[in-house]
């Protein structure tokens, strides 16, 4: 099994009780992480895989 990442949450993804919203606003904060896929969310971090980038030279 590979490592997780964790990614720290900014507070305002927490501001909602609602665990599809929490999900969403996590979704869109990581798209500035492009390389990693959310498995989960644990503790106010994102837990994720790292997607590795494929090299097209061989």
């Amino acid at each position: 099994m590979l490592v997780p990442y964790k990614v720290l949450l900014p507070e305002y993804v927490f501001e909602s009780k609602n665990e599809e919203e929490i999900w969403s606003k996590t979704l869109k904060y990581m798209e500035s992480y492009p390389h990693y896929h959310v498995i989960r969310i644990e503790n106010k971090f994102a837990i994720c895989e790292r997607i590795l980038k494929e090299d097209n030279n061989g």
